[in-house]
């Protein structure tokens, strides 16, 4: 049965309240799907998109259970989620704390980044749900300042990032030290390969799988594009352009590297127009002020590495720009998942230099969808666009190097024949260690008598 309304999940008036006021009234396909079965208390092994309503997936269960069977007296949490990242965990934190705003529950985070007086609360004071990352959290644990013991629901976010991060041992230390729980939810943006299922074997137990992946209704919200660029100061006069129109109001512009983080926000700053950044070795502090811009409306574009292409969720983007198009085509979907969040429509739009249309290629594959391009009419594109292989029939040199390559290999496979084998054969070889065995025991043969 196909759940259309929350109000079909036998969820708590106060999470239904919740939900309203944020303005949610249908579950997206992952949330129809992973919520009965955790709330039945079975483990989850679920994947989705970026931009999909993940998050509340695993939320909602753990909140109607706390309320079901509320605790007598205070105590240590009882659901911890575990983040890849800082900027993650203070949003899903953030999150959980506007589902329970009508509840008494307790939400706190552990990161890295904030001194350890400012934990002190989550291990005085009463806590249900805690939301941590994997490095400081196995600190406070080794230190014997975290009790897992009253952990029941043990859930793990963005599982594949983990793993590509190298957390596959902490999280498995801390499933270790979790063991008396009776739930595990794991959730992934893609459930390809076999990292993360063997990953998953190790820590759930006989899980529902849920792939919500193919999820078009809300891919098809993210109106997709990209504009052709000569070089480096034509994809910036493209940027430059594109910002400056009314339509884009807040926006991400993804780029690679760090150092062309730097470069972009300079050559923005020159074209009058504000920005700030976000990448991976700026200290917390600065982090969390440039995401409070976004999110108070101070500043309206964010330059940014991939550091914030997954669980970075700042309200209303309208626009994600892809300056530099990712190497990988999951990266993207995880960029463009910035914008069109929780029903809202966006748009993403690359900007694509000529060594960059093998990317575009990957990511249509990918998507099963052809990029559509489009044109500035006075930045137009002085080159001309690669011109895109052909995958029907193979042309006649490269099936003529085919055979050469075919012939080759076969030549190399044959067995080289010595001449002398050849006369030798069908004779029994006989090695020159018998040889002279035979000949020693064999008498020498006296002559005739006369």
């Amino acid at each position: 049965m196909t759940v259309t309304q929350f109000s079909e999940l036998d969820l708590h008036e106060s999470l239904i309240a919740a939900l309203r006021d944020k303005g949610y009234e249908r579950p997206t396909a992952i949330q129809s799907e992973a919520i009965p079965p955790a709330m039945d208390g079975r483990d989850v092994l679920g994947s989705a998109p970026t931009g999909t309503g993940k998050t509340a997936a695993y939320l909602l269960p753990v909140l109607q259970h706390l309320l079901d069977f509320p605790r007598r007296k205070s105590g240590p949490p009882r659901v911890l989620i575990v983040t890849p990242t800082r900027e993650l965990a203070m949003q899903v934190a953030e999150q959980a704390k506007q589902l329970a705003a009508h509840t008494h529950l307790d939400i706190a985070t552990i990161t890295g980044g904030v001194a350890f007086m400012n934990h002190a609360i989550v291990f005085s004071d009463n806590q249900d749900i805690v939301v941590a990352t994997t490095g400081r959290l196995l600190q406070y644990i080794k230190e014997e300042n975290f009790d897992c013991r009253a952990v029941e629901t043990l859930i793990l976010d963005e599982a594949d990032r983990m793993l590509e991060m190298g957390f596959a041992q902490d999280v498995e230390l801390i499933a270790a030290e979790t063991r008396w729980r009776k739930q595990t939810l794991l959730f992934s943006a893609t459930l390809e390969g076999n990292a993360v299922k063997d990953f998953a074997e190790r820590l759930l137990n006989d899980p529902v799988e849920i792939d919500a992946s193919p999820s078009r209704r809300e891919r098809k919200k993210i109106t997709q594009w990209y504009y052709r660029a000569d070089d480096l100061k034509h994809k910036t006069a493209l940027l430059c352009h594109l910002l400056k129109q009314p339509d884009v109001t807040k926006t991400i512009v993804f780029v690679r590297k760090r150092e062309r983080v730097h470069e972009v926000v300079s050559w923005l700053h020159a074209e009058g127009i504000a920005s700030c950044y976000l990448e991976g070795e700026m200290v917390q502090a600065k982090r969390n002020e440039a995401i409070k811009r976004m999110n108070e409306g101070r500043m309206n574009v964010l330059v940014a590495t991939d550091v914030a292409a997954r669980g970075l969720d700042i309200d209303d983007i309208s626009h994600v720009i892809n300056f530099d198009l990712p190497t990988t085509a999951d990266v993207y979907l995880h960029r463009i998942g910035r914008t069109a969040r929780a029903g809202r429509k966006g748009s993403a739009i690359s900007l694509v230099e000529a060594h960059d249309h093998i990317l575009l290629g990957k990511i249509s594959r990918y998507l099963n969808e052809p990029l559509k391009a489009r044109i500035v009419d006075e930045l137009r594109p002085v080159t001309r666009a690669p011109a895109e292989k052909v995958t029907g029939k193979p042309s006649k040199k490269v099936l003529a190097k085919r055979k050469e390559k075919k012939e080759q290999s076969q030549v190399k496979d044959k067995v080289k024949v010595r001449l002398r084998d050849k006369r030798n054969i069908g004779k029994r070889r006989v090695s020159k260690t018998a040889e002279a065995q035979t000949a020693a025991a064999v008498p020498a043969a006296k002559p005739d008598d006369e």
